[in-house]
């Protein structure tokens, strides 16, 4: 079965247009001023048009006020809200009866531990999103081209919903699919030549690397 695929952190035409083309489920945007991929509420509402209605549009944000998630809202009109920062459980309730928005919660993972801080969570975010945590030095949540250990994920309950990020690419997506049966997946930094400059062709070789893996899983 072939995943749900989000292509994050766009900001060109271009790069939306050959994203959904290739069939991407999720589309989104970055709203984080220390971001390479960081955009204007009023430049991603524009690029969302384009292709509203036929693919889920996320606004990926980190430890946003109201102020700022009111102008996110007001101008990108998503579907879903990305909260990629501190936000603790009651934040995240706040978060969902103020914008009637359903949420992803990022966690970033190293460990075990790591993966167990989710618990509060469960049934308060309606689904996850495991990105590895950020190397030494580095100021981004995420889009930091690393992965962690896939392996820890066979820790989780069945029936919680995740997508699952951290350094992916058309390397190695096979091999995290085998590993995980992950029913959802998101990219960014491995569909770049530079950080923030989305590569067409690399878009098209991730979703190809996706469908190949997906054909020989039901062969």
């Amino acid at each position: 079965m072939k995943p749900d695929i989000k292509i994050c952190g766009l900001s060109t035409p271009d790069a939306v247009d050959r994203a959904v083309a290739n069939g991407a489920s999720h589309i989104g945007f970055i709203f984080f001023e220390k971001s390479p991929r960081n955009i204007e509420p009023d430049i991603a509402g524009v690029l969302a048009d384009r292709v509203r209605g036929r693919v889920k549009i996320v606004a990926v944000t980190v430890d946003a006020d109201n102020d700022e998630l009111d102008d996110i809202i007001a101008l990108l009109r998503p579907d879903i809200l990305q909260l990629h920062g501190h936000e603790n459980p009651e934040r995240v309730l706040a978060v969902k009866a103020l914008y009637g928005l359903p949420v992803i919660k990022a966690f970033s993972i190293r460990d075990a531990d790591d993966l167990k801080r989710i618990a509060p969570y469960i049934g308060i975010a309606d689904s996850f999103l495991f990105d590895a945590k950020p190397p030494a030095g580095s100021d981004l949540p995420g889009g930091n081209g690393v992965s962690f250990d896939w392996q820890l994920l066979r820790m989780l309950d069945g029936d919680v919903d995740y997508m699952l990020s951290g350094g992916l690419n058309k390397d190695n997506i096979a091999d995290a699919l085998t590993e995980t049966g992950a029913r959802a997946i998101d990219v960014s930094s491995g569909v770049e030549s530079a950080p923030g400059i989305k590569d067409l062709g690399l878009i098209d070789e991730f979703f190809a690397a996706v469908e190949r893996s997906s054909a020989r899983a039901s062969a």
